[in-house]
C-alpha cells in the first residue's frame, strides 16, 4: 500500500507539521508512505518531498500561482482581515511521478499547493482530513455565526457581500463540480464532521470522524518543580497557563480569558502565557503575568504545561484544539467552552472543565474549580488525562485508524 500525502507549508508548524506526525508514525507501522509539501525544508528526511527546494521553476509556479488565485479577492476591499482562500492556488500534482506510484492520495490542509480544478484530474481514491472549515465552505476557514455553507453560501458576510453570487458562492459552486466521487471526507472533531455533513460541498458524501495527532512521547509529564525553574517561573503560585500560535486571533477567545479573570477573587494565581502579541493584550488585567514568547520547540511548550496547575483555551471556534490534547499529554488538566472541536478532547470533571459557551463567569468557575481541588482529587485527575492521550491521541493510535480506513477504500 503506497500513500501520498499533500500538506501545503513548512514542516516547522500548522497542519504540515501534524501531517508529518502522522505520516512519521504511519512508516513506523508498516505503511509505505510519503509526504508532498510546499515548503523548502525536508528535515533530511527522504520520504519527504519539498516541492519548493526542487527547482527554482516550481518555486515561481507556486507563487504565481498564488498571485492568481487570491486576485479575485481584490473586489471585496472592505472585508474582514481574516484568512480567506478561493481554492484556485496551486499546482497539478498528477504530473508528479510519486502520485503515479501511490494507491492512494490524503490530503491535509493544501491552500496554494492543490487547486481544486486539479482534483477532477485524480483518478485514485482521496482521503481529505479537514483541519479546519475551509473544505466545506466558499473561502472562510472558520464561518463563525454565519452557516451559509449549508445552501451554498453567497453573499458572505466575511467578505462584507451583498451579492448571493459572489466568489465565496463560486468557491462552493467549483468544489462540488470538481471533487471526485472517489473521496473520502474525514474531520478531527465530531464538530467538524457534523458542519461537513451538512454543508452544501459534502453533501453526497458519507463524513468519517478521526481525531488530529500528537506525539505523547514527546508531550509528557515532566516534574512541576523542575518545568518551573528551567523556565524561570514562580515555585509557590497556582500557574494558569493559555497560549496558541496568534492568541490574539479573534477564534482564540483570548478576550474572554480576560473577562473571566476578572471574575477570579484569588491572591494565589499567576498567569502564563505563549504565542504572538499576548503581551500587550495582557497589560490591561493586574494579576501577575509572564509571558514566555512564542514556543517554536516542542521541548518549550512540552516544560510550560508541565509547569502549570492547568491549561485554559477559550477559543470560539476550533476544529480540534491540538494544544488542549498536549496539556493533557503532559498530566495537566484543561479548561474550555463546551463548544466546537475541544468539546471531544476534554471530559467535563474528569480531566478538566467544560464552561457554557461563551460565558466568561462559567470559565471563570471552572478555573477556580480545578485550582481548588484537593491535592489527592487533582493527582488523580493529572493520571486520567495522561491515560486519555494515550488512549485517544497518540500518533500511533491515529495511524492505525487511518490504515484501517484505506485498507476499507483500497479493498
Amino acid at each position: 500500500m503506497k500513500i501520498l500525502h499533500i500538506a501545503a507549508g513548512e514542516l516547522s508548524g500548522g497542519a504540515a507539521k501534524g501531517s508529518y506526525l502522522l505520516h512519521q508514525a504511519q512508516c513506523k507501522i508498516g505503511v509505505n508512505s510519503k509526504l508532498l509539501i510546499s515548503g523548502g525544508d525536508s528535515y533530511g528526511d527522504e520520504s519527504v518531498i519539498a516541492l519548493t527546494a526542487c527547482s527554482q521553476h516550481k518555486r515561481i509556479e507556486l507563487a504565481l500561482s498564488q498571485r492568481i488565485g487570491n486576485l479575485p479577492l481584490s473586489l471585496y476591499r472592505r472585508r474582514r482581515p481574516w484568512i480567506f482562500n478561493t481554492g484556485l492556488a496551486g499546482i497539478d500534482f498528477t504530473r508528479l511521478p510519486d502520485y503515479k506510484s501511490a494507491d492512494l492520495v490524503h490530503l491535509h490542509w493544501i491552500n496554494g499547493l492543490v487547486a481544486i480544478p486539479s482534483l477532477q484530474k485524480v483518478k485514485k481514491p482521496i482521503v481529505w482530513t479537514m483541519r479546519d472549515m475551509w473544505p466545506l465552505t466558499g473561502g472562510c476557514h472558520y464561518s463563525m455565526e454565519c452557516n451559509r455553507y449549508q445552501e451554498g453560501c453567497g453573499k458572505c458576510p466575511q467578505l462584507q457581500s451583498r451579492s448571493y453570487f459572489d466568489i465565496s458562492r463560486f468557491t462552493v459552486s467549483m468544489k462540488r463540480r470538481c471533487l471526485p466521487a472517489k473521496l473520502q471526507p474525514v474531520g478531527i472533531s465530531f464538530w467538524l464532521s457534523n458542519a461537513a455533513s451538512s454543508s452544501a460541498v459534502f453533501a453526497n458524501h458519507s463524513v468519517r470522524t478521526i481525531s488530529n495527532n500528537i506525539d505523547t512521547r514527546v508531550f509528557a509529564p515532566t516534574d512541576q518543580g523542575t518545568a518551573r525553574s528551567l523556565l524561570s517561573l514562580p515555585s509557590a503560585n497556582k500557574i494558569i497557563l493559555i497560549g496558541a500560535q496568534k492568541l490574539t486571533d479573534f477564534y482564540k477567545g483570548f478576550d474572554l480569558f480576560l473577562d473571566a479573570i476578572r471574575y477570579l477573587a484569588r491572591d494565589d494565581i499567576h498567569v502564563v502565557t505563549f504565542g504572538h502579541a499576548a503581551k500587550a493584550a495582557m497589560a490591561s488585567i493586574l494579576i501577575p503575568q509572564i509571558h514566555l514568547g512564542f514556543l517554536a520547540d516542542s521541548i518549550s511548550l512540552r516544560l510550560a504545561y508541565s509547569a502549570a496547575d492547568l491549561f485554559v483555551a477559550p477559543s470560539r471556534m476550533e476544529a480540534f484544539g491540538k494544544t488542549l490534547a498536549e496539556s493533557l499529554a503532559c498530566g495537566t488538566p484543561a479548561v474550555c467552552f463546551n463548544a466546537t472541536g475541544p468539546r471531544d478532547i476534554v471530559d467535563h470533571k474528569r480531566t478538566g472543565y467544560k464552561a457554557q459557551p461563551f460565558d466568561a463567569a462559567d470559565l471563570a468557575r471552572g478555573i477556580d474549580w480545578v485550582l481548588g481541588l484537593p491535592p489527592d482529587h487533582y493527582q488523580a485527575m493529572r493520571s486520567e488525562c495522561r491515560e486519555t492521550a494515550l488512549k485517544r491521541f497518540d500518533s500511533r493510535v491515529i495511524a492505525r485508524q487511518y490504515l484501517n480506513l484505506y485498507q476499507e477504500i483500497l479493498e
